[in-house]
């Protein structure tokens, strides 16, 4: 197999060490309601928590150098406070419950950002869903250059209809002991994880799904794909760049090795049931509502090409006029946005949703979909920071 995956060291904190208040919600997440962010903040305080090593983007817009400060301080006293236990050569499973879906599986593990690429032509093993704004992944280098670990919330997607790889692993461990089994806060439902060393079987199970035989028969082509991004794009995008930065003042032999060379992620089927792709809806801001709504198009293509026009009159006329555009998981936190703006001019956009099985053929035969075209489930849905990885 072209090897994509790494299984060297993960991070889980001590058994001492309250996992209700430990995990935190992805930091893209509910940008656009504060309550949520001071509830989390209340929760946390005084306690070690990964909502101490992560920026959460609703505070992105103000002075961001204490907050990063502030991680970095943190991350180090974790180390020094042996909060971690370390997790030799294996993965994570993980099955995740919320109140919308009752499992939903996924396989935390390394993957190699010398596969990756966020650039269509370059065809790589490992590739961007959506387009990469360059200008969002400099505040996020800020983060990471100093950070003395990674916690992840992205999720990567594989094509794997037959079920060959991470059903088998689950159906194998689900009885035994786990690493960890716990409620998660804010909402976020339950989860539960089993340490996995059988790297073989991963290794062998993945390697089948990039053969040329069922890449012909998928795509109509012989294009090996292994994973495409479902879920943090620019954060992957942005582990790559500190890892371009990084491997120029290495030897060839230093870059084989190093951590930052890698990037813990979350693996998840597409055809999971507990995979649900939603819409992710638009919230304009600061706006002349009814100048903006008189011209918005009425748009009857297809999901992507809906998604494509509507980007196109957003960016165009916030250009023209002025005002923000916010992007929102669920119906109800647009409404309660809009409701929350209203002051100074709002308005929300409910989008159409793409259907999960139209994705890997869309990423291999026209390249990246779309800004904001899907989310895979709804906000309380998204990834916990939970296992961390050093990349220092």
């Amino acid at each position: 197999m072209e090897n994509a995956v790494n299984f060297n060291e993960i991070l889980l904190p001590r058994k001492n060490i309250d996992l209700y208040k430990w995990a935190v919600i992805a930091c893209d997440q509910f940008t656009s309601n504060p309550k949520y962010w001071r509830d989390v903040e209340e929760l946390i305080a005084n306690e070690y928590s990964t909502g101490h090593l992560t920026f959460p983007e609703i505070y992105l817009s103000g002075d961001t150098a204490p907050r990063i400060d502030a991680i970095n301080k943190a991350m180090k006293k974790y180390i020094a406070d042996e909060v971690f236990t370390h997790h030799r050569d294996c993965a994570v499973l993980v099955n995740r419950a919320t109140k919308y879906n009752p499992s939903r599986l996924g396989l935390v593990l390394s993957v190699d950002l010398e596969k990756y690429s966020f650039v269509n032509s370059d065809k790589a093993l490992i590739r961007a869903s959506e387009g990469t704004i360059l200008s969002r992944i400099p505040p996020r280098i800020k983060i990471r250059e100093n950070a003395a670990v990674e916690l992840p919330h992205i999720m990567l997607l594989i094509d794997d209809k037959e079920k060959t790889v991470i059903e088998p692993l689950f159906e194998k461990h689900k009885k035994a002991v786990p690493l960890y089994d716990f409620d998660l806060n804010m909402d976020g439902g339950h989860i539960t994880g089993w340490k996995i060393t059988d790297s073989a079987f991963i290794e062998k199970a993945l390697s089948g799904l990039i053969n040329e035989k069922t890449l012909t028969s998928k795509y109509g082509k012989n294009d090996k794909i292994m994973f495409a991004v479902g879920d943090g794009n620019h954060s992957l995008a942005t582990a790559k760049t500190a890892w371009n930065n990084i491997k120029q003042g290495l030897t060839e032999s230093e870059r084989l090795s190093h951590p930052a060379r890698f990037a813990l992620v979350e693996v998840n089927n597409i055809y999971d049931e507990g995979i649900k792709f939603e819409p992710i809806h638009r919230v304009v801001m600061g706006i002349d509502r009814q100048k903006f709504l008189k011209n918005l198009p009425r748009v009857t293509s297809d999901a992507v090409g809906s998604v494509a026009e509507i980007q196109e009159y957003i960016d165009n006329y916030l250009l023209e006029n002025g005002g923000a555009v916010d992007y929102i998981h669920g119906r109800d936190e647009v409404v309660k946005a809009v409701k929350d703006n209203e002051y100074r001019g709002a308005a929300g956009i409910i989008m159409p949703q793409m259907k999960k099985e139209e994705f890997f053929n869309y990423i291999v035969n026209k390249g990246t979909l779309p800004r904001k075209t899907f989310s895979m489930g709804e906000g309380i849905e998204k990834r916990y920071y939970l296992e961390a990885r050093k990349i220092r």
